[in-house]
């Protein structure tokens, strides 16, 4: 019994080593652009464990999300906690996973600080159709893409547990703190080209970006 029991946890260990093998390797593989000597990632970042191989809590229900980020706890989910959405839009992370120890970002890259995004506007000319994919966004906010960012009108999770409808702001978490509950963070909307730098709540879920190190 003892010896099955070992093997079992052999198995299962070695089943998430694989797994984060495979998500390290895919995010590494994934398309970036460079602006002034800065190489950042085209996609929202998709991993589901740290860089030394921990696994991320995946946090599903609107109560259990609550409690992570009123413990400063690590979290982080699809939008309406459905995989599918995931290969579009990545996974909205917490900012206690941005600031966790560990890194959350895949070894060579970082999470994008709150100077770095300025940057990045202000090579956009702070204007938001140039950050966003071709065909997103609508009126004077619809993307281009001209600075290569790609970014997708996607979504957003509060601190209650409850998920934004889709076109509504979207957010990039920067590795920068504000205060004890709040983080800096970037974000766009579907309508203007505006680029909007503000702080919020760290309990909220996010999408996050990476710069080469």
């Amino acid at each position: 019994m003892i010896k099955r029991v070992k093997i079992t946890a052999l198995f299962a260990f070695g089943i998430l080593v694989l797994l984060s093998c495979k998500e390290a390797k895919v995010q590494d593989e994934t398309k970036s652009f460079k602006i002034n000597n800065q190489e950042w990632m085209t996609e929202n970042l998709n991993l589901s464990t740290f860089r030394n191989g921990d696994v991320i809590p995946e946090v599903k229900t609107e109560d259990d999300w609550m409690k992570a980020g009123n413990e400063g706890k690590p979290a982080w989910c699809y939008y309406k906690n459905d995989p599918e959405n995931g290969k579009k839009w990545g996974k909205l992370y917490n900012w206690y996973a941005v600031n966790d120890k560990r890194g959350l970002a895949p070894k060579g890259w970082h999470v994008a600080s709150k100077a770095e995004l300025e940057a990045l506007g202000a090579f956009a000319g702070n204007n938001s159709t140039q950050l966003k994919a071709t065909g997103q966004g609508v009126g004077t906010g619809a993307g281009t893409n001209t600075s290569g960012f790609s970014a997708m009108i996607s979504c957003f999770r509060v601190y209650s547990g409850n998920f934004s409808d889709l076109g509504d702001p979207s957010y990039f978490w920067s590795s920068t703190e504000f205060n004890e509950t709040d983080a800096y963070c970037m974000s766009i909307i579907d309508n203007n080209n505006m680029i909007y730098y503000d702080n919020m709540f760290k309990n909220f879920g996010f999408n996050v970006r990476c710069v080469k190190d």
